[in-house]
């Protein structure tokens, strides 16, 4: 067969046959080009490029980067499971598992109160400095649930914006409700969505948590101590917790890090005492005042 040859019939299915070829698509249309290994570059800008447009778009100058574990719960939830856990466990005595899940119900109404202490902190700092629409001190979250819930529920309760950086992972991570719609966004890459906590950071707060919490606080006291970033204050939340899991002291103590390392973080308990440590922390900083201070 030649071209001279082909019915009109023929023609049109060899054009249909190039314009269904995945090789004709538009490149960025082309999802499964998008996903080729060699794309990778392009892909993590990408990761760059579209958060921090959406950011720009919504005047986001500032903000308070909130962490903590996704497994605190608020205290209705976990009051209503540990009624569940000690019904069980009354009507199972001496059944091992009854008395485990009983356990595990105390500790999630013990650790529920920072739930509360950082849905009030998200509250406070938003009303704050949100009240007259600035977007200035935004919270911004990983966006799930549990102690990221929280922070951003406290800003939506105060009516104002925050920010949420959910990540793909095996077990699908879907938004909390409270996070503003056109300030969540979905990464793939933690080293892009660790670099968005931090380019807009004036302080980090992190409550109880687990790997991902230790990972980002760690990032970000690294930043500070090798002043890859400007120094802001890092708030433990928590004394009993954070005194238990990491002893900086002893750090210092055997020369791992020194004493000036030692007091780039604090520990407090309260959110009144977060908004304390923030405000006195840029009232001494000339060039870069508390937001809405005069310089």
């Amino acid at each position: 067969m030649t071209s001279d040859s082909l019915t009109p019939e023929q023609r049109a299915e060899l054009l249909r046959a190039i314009l269904k070829s995945p090789s004709y698509r538009l490149a960025y249309h082309d999802a499964e080009f998008m996903r080729d290994e060699d794309l990778r570059p392009v892909r993590l800008q990408l990761e760059l490029l579209k958060p921090e447009s959406y950011l720009r778009e919504n005047h986001i100058d500032s903000t308070i980067v909130v962490y903590g574990s996704a497994r605190v719960l608020s205290p209705v939830e976990a009051q209503k499971r540990f009624d569940e856990a000690s019904d069980y466990l009354a009507n199972h005595p001496g059944d091992a598992q009854a008395e485990q899940s009983f356990k595990v119900a105390q500790r999630h109404v013990h650790y529920s109160r920072y739930y509360e202490e950082a849905r009030r902190f998200s509250y406070l700092i938003s009303q704050r400095f949100q009240a007259d629409n600035p977007c200035q001190f935004v919270v911004v979250t990983g966006g799930g649930p549990g102690i990221m819930e929280a922070g951003n529920r406290g800003a939506f309760d105060a009516g104002a914006k925050s920010i949420g950086l959910n990540i793909t992972l095996p077990h699908e991570q879907v938004p909390n409700p409270f996070i503003t719609p056109t300030l969540c966004f979905h990464f793939h890459y933690f080293a892009l969505r660790k670099m968005h906590f931090m380019l807009r950071a004036r302080a980090l707060v992190a409550f109880p948590g687990g790997f991902g919490t230790l990972d980002e606080l760690f990032e970000a006291l690294t930043l500070v101590q090798t002043e890859k970033m400007s120094r802001m204050p890092i708030i433990l939340v928590g004394r009993d917790y954070w005194s238990r899991l990491i002893d900086f002291d002893f750090m210092v103590e055997e020369g791992m890090i020194s004493q000036a390392d030692r007091e780039l973080v604090t520990v407090v308990e309260t959110a009144e005492e977060i908004l304390s440590l923030l405000e006195a922390f840029y009232a001494n900083c000339a060039d870069r005042p508390f937001p809405g201070e005069p310089v």
